[in-house]
């Protein structure tokens, strides 16, 4: 998964200008989903790919949200029945910290080098809670540590799942000088940013590469997607509206594909598929039985879709933005440097960010009563309403993937059907988020 690229940001979306030979050659052999969603920012798409939850369900509404505790992983469930479990890259989840209640090791992954946040060349990880700063091209440093775990798991009489999230190409681009000069015409942040989403599509090639020559690519499963839409404006969100952060198609829909070598035929489906789908997918792709789920999840499982026996989703997907509860600040190599002070005994405890690197701590006051704040959209096939403080938007993506003609006061009937769904679903996270689904 990677960090901020925009929908349009690959070849194989349309985009003429970019250079990601390697994402293009995968997808034109995998299953491609035109219309994968995610959560509008980070955090949030992170915590619902790891529960198969609406990452507010879990809590977490906005960037820098620690995932609480109780929740169960993808990671948890695939550790206890017998698979290797490692993490690569941002976590920006909790903590980094050795022996923390949020921190990767703790959500189910034996081996992890973690950022905190997103990160440049060179970077700062916490291995296993242990500080260590690496020397590369960023995409690469973390697809070759993912390469070496993977070389060692392959030897072992058990399967592995592995996590990849890159740290580019978030801001504030920095591509390497030979990345770069890929880019001749282009000016200095574009060059960076082009840069940086060709140093992506070198390192999946170089992943790619060496699962064919371990001979273990045809029994291995690779997902790929950006986390969010991408920020302007450096990113190419192709005709999608708006950008990351918000709730238009800009924000929440992203580059997505499946590859499995003769398991999945090659093409691309409109069936309107998530983030959170991912750990019910896996389940059913692993053999693992719904009955280990100790949580209610709203993921559905893929496959169907994947293998054409569906051309529409069943379940509708929720979003929603909650400005109240705002986001934590997060500079990755800083507080991993300064964790690596503090460790040798020369650091001051109070330069570490104990709101992210500890319990998740939120003030869910504001959900007493209904109407909550923020906006909101259900998505149920082609129709999309959005909720706001002005009210309705309502679009049909089938005939206007753009969102440039609101719908809201000529398909009334369709409107307040809508309304009805969103407002039951908030209700019902409402409820997660308070704990009932674990009482």
């Amino acid at each position: 998964m990677t960090d901020d690229q925009g929908y349009a940001d690959v070849g194989f979306n349309g985009n003429d200008k970019i250079i990601t030979p390697e994402l293009d050659q995968l997808a034109a052999h995998s299953m491609v989903f035109d219309r994968c969603y995610t959560a509008p920012v980070c955090s949030p798409t992170r915590a619902g790919l790891l529960t198969g939850r609406y990452p507010t369900r879990a809590g977490v509404f906005y960037w820098g949200h620690a995932l609480r505790p109780q929740e169960q992983t993808m990671a948890e469930i695939l550790k206890k029945e017998g698979y290797q479990t490692a993490f690569f890259g941002k976590w920006h989840l909790g903590s980094i910290r050795k022996d923390q209640p949020t921190n990767p090791g703790a959500q189910g992954f034996d081996t992890w080098y973690a950022a905190a946040n997103f990160y440049e060349n060179d970077p700062w990880m916490s291995h296993n809670g242990q500080p260590v700063h690496l020397q590369g091209e960023s995409s690469m440093v973390t697809v070759d540590l993912a390469m070496e775990y993977i070389n060692e798991a392959s030897k072992r009489d058990a399967p592995f799942l592995v996590f990849i999230w890159t740290g580019a190409p978030h801001i504030p681009h920095e591509a390497s000088d030979e990345l770069k000069s890929l880019y001749p015409g282009e000016p200095d942040d574009m060059k960076n940013y082009m840069g940086e989403i060709t140093g992506i599509d070198r390192s999946i090639g170089a992943l790619k590469s060496g699962l064919e020559k371990l001979k273990i690519d045809k029994e291995t499963v690779l997902w790929f997607s950006s986390d969010n839409g991408g920020r302007l404006p450096h990113a190419n969100n192709g005709h999608l509206r708006s950008h990351k952060g918000t709730l238009y198609e800009g924000g929440i829909r992203v580059p997505a594909f499946m590859y499995w070598p003769g398991h999945i035929d090659p093409g691309t489906t409109e069936v309107p598929v998530s983030t959170i789908d991912l750990l019910p997918t896996v389940l059913d792709i692993a053999g693992i039985s719904s009955s280990v789920l100790e949580h209610p999840v709203d993921g559905m499982n893929m496959m169907p879709a994947v293998r054409s026996r569906t051309d529409q989703r069943e379940n509708p997907l929720g979003f929603w933005v909650y400005p109240e509860i705002k986001g934590h600040s997060v500079r990755s190599d800083q507080i991993i440097s300064d964790y690596n002070d503090i460790l040798q005994g020369k650091g001051d405890r109070n330069t570490i960010n104990d709101g992210l690197l500890n319990l998740p701590e939120q003030d869910y006051s504001g959900l007493d009563h209904y109407p909550y704040s923020g906006t909101s959209v259900w998505i149920d096939g082609q129709w999309k309403l959005i909720q706001t403080a002005e009210g309705y938007e309502l679009y049909n993506l089938e005939e206007d993937p753009s969102e440039s003609n609101n719908l809201a006061e000529s398909e009334k009937s369709q409107k307040n059907r809508m309304k009805k769904a969103l407002r039951k679903w908030q209700k019902s996270v409402v409820a997660s988020i308070k704990g009932q689904d674990y009482e």
